[in-house]
């Protein structure tokens, strides 16, 4: 299969090490294309959430792919986010092309791009942790219910719903969060002067020029491979938003064996801790 050669890709918010992570289809897309640079724009590995009983071969062979890409050339950053700041304690490190960081500026094109996960506005993640930890674990099995649910959908010939996204358009609090997370980006970019600021953290993919009257910039967000399945493109001057949209059964299937096997497995243990 051509590879398509891109300047730079950013993906944030793949959790892998949880039942929710599309790694299969986020595996084929790394599989699709050829990055100059590639930016893992935190939560990449969901540290909170790890367990040893649970990582997929298929999360495995994502981890394997970004190796790979670093051998061959690509520049890798691993921007670290709250799920994965165990990372933070190697901040700045590099080894060859693979490169820790809590933050990132590139030039592209003669403009400066500012990347960071975005974790930082969050007052629920940096003032009670084990709240947010909470919040991760019921979301977690809010989207594997939504993925078996969207696969009787698929076996109906009926579109896919999501559960999270109704959620998050029918709270008040969850659509002035993501407005405030997007204006205070916004606002410390045009501070900064820089011409854009690439987040991510809220798992809402986002390409909008913003305005005010310091000044302007693009503001960003890859969204994530948990609901949306997207990523940032930057190629020629241009950028493009991503969107993985191959979902074949087979795929959804293989996932859902896995995480069937998981829960069985847990089921048993936990009926004979009892006994």
């Amino acid at each position: 299969m051509k590879k398509r050669k891109l300047e730079l890709v950013v993906i944030s918010d793949v959790h892998l090490g949880t039942y929710g992570s599309h790694a299969t289809e986020l595996f084929h897309y790394l599989n699709s294309i050829k990055p100059k640079t590639l930016v893992l724009n935190g939560d990449i590995i969901d540290i909170w959430q790890f367990r040893k009983s649970y990582f997929p071969k298929s999360h495995l062979r994502v981890i394997k792919k970004i190796i790979d890409l670093a051998s061959k050339g690509t520049k890798v950053y691993y921007v670290t986010g709250n799920h994965d700041e165990f990372l933070r304690k190697f901040s700045d490190t590099s080894i060859g092309n693979f490169s820790v960081v809590d933050k990132l500026v590139l030039e592209l094109d003669y403009k400066k791009a500012w990347i960071f996960h975005g974790d930082v506005f969050d007052a629920s993640v940096q003032h009670s942790k084990w709240i947010a930890k909470l919040g991760g674990i019921g979301y977690d099995y809010l989207i594997l219910t939504n993925r078996f649910v969207n696969w009787c959908l698929k076996k109906l010939g009926k579109e896919p719903y999501s559960f999270s996204k109704k959620i998050k358009a029918s709270v008040k609090k969850a659509v002035k969060h993501i407005s405030d997370f997007e204006n205070t980006a916004t606002e410390l970019a045009i501070e900064k002067g820089y011409d854009y600021v690439i987040c991510g953290h809220i798992h809402e993919p986002k390409m909008i020029r913003k305005e005010t009257k310091n000044g302007n910039t693009m503001y960003l967000n890859s969204g994530d491979w948990v609901e949306n399945l997207t990523s940032l493109e930057y190629n020629k001057k241009r950028w493009k938003m991503y969107r993985y949209e191959d979902h074949t059964e087979k795929e959804i299937d293989e996932d859902l064996f896995e995480m069937e096997d998981f829960i069985q497995h847990q089921l048993v243990a936990s009926i004979i801790v009892k006994k």
